[in-house]
């Protein structure tokens, strides 16, 4: 399972690592958060076909070891090295599951394998839909037990820690740029029980509700609560803008919908970073409740968050508005903002 890079891919390592070191965080050394979600590996000689039917995303690019990205808006995001493996992000239809994808072999000649990362709490759901369109494809579907999935938000320490994953390879099977925008740092996939500071040295374990915090203030989404199943819509849910959708790829299930919106260029609502004048109460506000403007209008709805930040679905005519959201009965406002990643046409 373990990816061995050769002499190119080595001399990408290193440029990324320097990168990651010296990154955009607040400060200091890196921060590895554990994310307590699942990873699904797909193998076999047909697993690129197989998931090419089934993930908005173009597969196939992800198997040339290109960089992720899609038409239109989305182009507009950096490129970025790919270390250890190349990673791109994507939906899972009929039921819309936002997944992640990892490639592990090195080369296009290996027999392609692929890890699908998803929330913990839909890994069953996951492999059942998976095995649904499988069919009789030459593919093996099986969760990854005996990994663990790390985000690294890098700080401003410098050093080089090219040489400590080169020598730590046994236990860093991926490291690659998070393929949603570089505001998220890194994706780290180690086997159960590494140490993290011995792979990326002067690291430390960070508090996971600081790593929700980081992608609430940013507007990312990410699991069932922020894309709700059935309910989410790629476009609204901003995939395009982080390199989650193709729109050239051809056919894929939920295929015609994504597109038609896209081509028609009219998206009403959109998945916001929003700001509450008060934290929110422990107990947290129920999952799709009802944002109102001062007037009373509805203006959207909450799908997560904690503390004085959260995401919400609102429309794009109102969030220049004052708005507000009932929280045990008392009116608590809040305000929501463009995200500086978005691309710089985005939200007029």
């Amino acid at each position: 399972m373990l990816v061995r890079a050769g002499a190119a891919v080595r001399t990408r390592r290193t440029a990324g690592l320097r990168r990651l070191w010296r990154g955009a965080g607040s400060g200091g050394a890196a921060a590895c958060f554990p994310l307590g979600r699942a990873l699904v590996a797909v193998r076999g000689a047909e697993a690129a076909a197989f998931l090419q039917g089934l993930l908005t995303n173009d597969v196939t690019r992800l198997l040339a070891g290109e960089a992720p990205s899609s038409s239109g808006a989305a182009a507009a995001a950096p490129a970025r090295a790919l270390v250890l493996a190349s990673a791109a992000v994507g939906v899972c239809f009929s039921d819309l599951v936002g997944v992640a994808f990892f490639r592990l072999h090195e080369s296009p000649a290996e027999e392609p394998h692929i890890l699908l990362e998803c929330d913990s709490g839909v890994l069953d759901a996951m492999q059942k839909h998976l095995k649904l369109y499988k069919i009789r494809r030459k593919v093996n579907i099986a969760p990854c037990l005996d990994l663990s999935l790390w985000a690294v938000v890098p700080g401003e320490k410098a050093g080089d820690a090219a040489g400590s994953v080169s020598q730590r390879a046994e236990q860093a099977l991926v490291l690659t740029p998070d393929p949603r925008t570089e505001v998220m740092g890194w994706r780290l996939i180690t086997k159960k029980g590494a140490n993290l500071s011995e792979i990326i040295p002067g690291s430390y374990i960070g508090n996971l509700q600081d790593y929700h915090r980081h992608r609430y203030k940013q507007g990312i989404p990410e699991g069932v609560k922020d894309l709700p199943p059935g309910v989410a819509l790629p476009l609204e849910s901003n995939l395009a803008y982080m390199n989650g959708i193709s729109f050239t790829k051809g056919c894929y299930i939920g295929q015609e919908l994504t597109a038609r919106t896209h081509h028609m260029g009219v998206i009403r609502k959109r998945l916001l970073p929003v700001h509450f004048s008060a934290p929110l109460p422990n107990d947290g506000v129920p999952e799709g409740a009802e944002i109102f403007t001062e007037s009373g209008k509805s203006a959207g709805k909450f799908r997560a968050g904690g503390g004085e930040l959260g995401i919400a679905l609102l429309r794009l005519a109102n969030i220049n508005e004052p708005l507000s959201l009932n929280v045990g009965g008392e009116k608590v406002k809040l305000t929501a903002n463009i995200p500086e990643w978005w691309p710089k046409s985005a939200g007029k």
